[in-house]
């Protein structure tokens, strides 16, 4: 068997590496759509971040194209549960929190998120849940929890605004695990149809209640709110899901609400706590736990005919091409059974019971 690269070596750390750029990358947007979606009712806020991720899953398709097995009409039902949990209940219910509750508060409430997404995929998936990942949960939890005491000591404190961003987490939660099915396909194609989807249903939505139009500059910011911090931040969240699954990727996608936490206070929007410079060792901590985790074990991979993105140096994919092929490419390709021993983490491949 040929010796994988270094950067499958490590399979965890590379996926956990994609799951924290995708963190960042909505992180950073929280804060701005509290300030761009200001005198906008939440469907039309929505319905703009939904439109610029598709728009960004277009451009980027054609600047970055993605390996990745094509969509097909028995993945067409999740993903209008994607669209409608993802795209549609969660932005609408965050937009109209966010006006309540503040753009720092707001994403340090997004910390749920993360709860939710481990604990939907142990439920449906049973993916495995070591001590280490535990204390990274736990370490982030109480980061959170560290926040949100901060957060709750402010006179802007609003209970219905908390509570409507806690039901967008618990519908991005819900989001996260129905993703993981659509993980290995082309991740392009999953971004542009969320977002086309879920454009679609909250514009809709927006003109039947006669919310007021948004003016150029908000929309032009709204847009590029959605394209960055939903398009590009889902579409790196797709492939760390890939080679981590669900729970760890959501796991360390919980330092998100810190980034949007930190821009807001930057912007100007709260003072910056004791409990917050707490918090943020917290986080550092669940990250640094999972880039480090290590999973290896004897284990056995049954017969197998499917299509998904691989490489030929995994370990897994030994078949022959004329010409070679080298890099990531997706065909239909089958395996025989093996048996071997080597780190893996709760990818297509290691779905396995513990």
């Amino acid at each position: 068997m040929r010796s994988p690269e270094r950067a499958q070596l490590h399979p965890i750390a590379f996926g956990a590496a994609l799951a924290l750029l995708a963190a960042l990358s909505f992180g950073a947007t929280t804060p701005l759509v509290e300030r761009a979606g200001r005198g906008l009712g939440p469907l039309t806020t929505a319905a703009l971040l939904y439109a610029g991720a598709a728009l960004s899953a277009a451009l980027l398709g054609r600047l970055w194209p993605a390996e990745g097995a094509p969509l097909l009409a028995t993945h067409r039902r999740r993903l209008l549960a994607v669209a409608f949990f993802g795209a549609g209940v969660a932005p609408t219910l965050l937009a109209w929190g966010l006006q309540r509750t503040g753009g720092t508060t707001g994403s340090l409430l997004l910390n749920l998120e993360a709860v939710f997404t481990v604990l939907l995929a142990w439920a449906v998936y049973r993916e495995p849940i070591g001590s280490r990942v535990r204390w990274a949960l736990g370490a982030m939890a109480l980061g959170g929890v560290a926040l949100g005491l901060d957060a709750a000591a402010e006179a802007t404190f609003s209970l219905l605004g908390t509570l409507a961003v806690a039901g967008a987490t618990l519908s991005w939660g819900l989001d996260n695990t129905l993703t993981r099915g659509l993980s290995e396909q082309n991740p392009v194609a999953v971004v542009a149809g969320k977002g086309a989807l879920g454009a679609v249903l909250t514009g809709a939505l927006a003109l039947a209640f006669a919310e007021p139009a948004p003016g150029l500059p908000a929309a032009a910011a709204l847009l590029a709110c959605g394209a960055t911090g939903y398009g590009l931040s889902l579409r790196l969240y797709l492939r760390a899901q890939r080679h981590i699954g669900a729970a760890r990727t959501g796991s360390i996608f919980a330092l998100a609400p810190f980034v949007g936490a930190a821009l807001g206070w930057a912007l100007g929007d709260r003072a910056l706590g004791s409990l917050t410079l707490g918090a943020a060792g917290l986080f550092g901590l669940g990250v640094y736990l999972h880039v480090t985790e290590r999973h290896a074990h004897p284990h056995v991979h049954p017969p197998l005919l499917h299509e998904h993105p691989h490489r030929h140096d995994d370990g897994h994919h030994d078949h022959v091409h004329e010409p070679p092929v080298e890099g990531e490419h997706t065909h239909m390709h089958a395996h025989e059974m093996l048996e071997h021993t080597h780190e893996h983490a709760p990818d297509f491949h290691h779905d396995h019971a513990h």
